[in-house]
């Protein structure tokens, strides 16, 4: 069955170019990152204006810490240091806070502030903002096929019990619609192993502007693309009369 929505339920965004959006204006890559927590906060907020159930932001993957290390202990300061700043707004818009990726290897005080924000939120009736830290497409399949495994061995679940909604509720982003929309900045064109399983059937729309130029204006033209999308899930276009 042809399905076309308005407004996409889940949307799911990989936040690229900050560092190549500060490099061609000469300035560190310091100050591309603290310009794109700026972005963040304004889609955030254009995203539950708009009505947006979920929103899924890109934050840290599992292979960024490779990066420098001054670059990736600037990363983490920041995120606490905004999610500290923003979380009483935030929870005051009714917005739930949730971070997807594998908890361990994350630094403690970010953790225990992502926590803290989980707990403060979790009766939130409003948009689900959900952070991927340390996050990968592949490390989250790996993670669901042990759970699974060990459910079977278990005796809590038979191997024919199997289904896609087992694996869907084994992944981090369990109890959460999949993506409809995913929209990647700085001109790429690659999901760039994210959202691996749940990306199976999301619209994509990608944009030369880089995430420190992404604003709601440019948001608002992902969400008028959508629009326009015929979402068909394999199915083929009914034959008009």
């Amino acid at each position: 069955m042809t399905q076309q929505k308005d407004i996409p339920q889940h949307i799911a965004i990989i936040m690229d170019g900050n560092g190549r959006w500060a490099q061609e204006r000469n300035l560190s890559r310091t100050h591309g990152h603290l310009e794109g927590v700026k972005r963040v906060e304004e889609i955030v907020a254009a995203a539950n204006k708009a009505g947006i159930q979920v929103l899924t932001l890109f934050a840290f993957s599992t292979e960024n810490w490779s990066r420098p290390v001054d670059e990736v202990s600037l990363l983490m300061k920041t995120m606490v240091s905004v999610l500290d700043r923003k979380m009483k707004e935030l929870n005051k818009a009714g917005v739930k806070f949730r971070y997807i990726g594998r908890r361990a290897g994350i630094p403690h005080e970010v953790r225990a502030c992502f926590d803290a924000a989980e707990t403060m939120t979790c009766g939130n009736p409003g948009m689900t903002l959900n952070i991927a830290i340390n996050y990968g497409g592949r490390s989250e399949l790996v993670d669901a096929v042990k759970e699974i495994v060990t459910s079977v061995e278990e005796k809590k679940l038979s191997v024919d019990d199997i289904t896609e909604t087992t694996i869907s509720q084994a992944l981090y982003t369990k109890d959460l619609p999949d993506p409809d929309l995913l929209i990647r900045t700085s001109g790429e064109k690659r999901i760039s192993n994210f959202l691996l399983w749940q990306l199976s059937y999301a619209e994509l729309f990608f944009t030369e502007k880089c995430w420190p130029d992404f604003n709601e204006k440019e948001f608002q033209k992902a969400l008028d693309d959508f629009k326009n999308r015929e979402r068909r899930y394999g199915n083929i276009v009914p034959s008009k009369a």
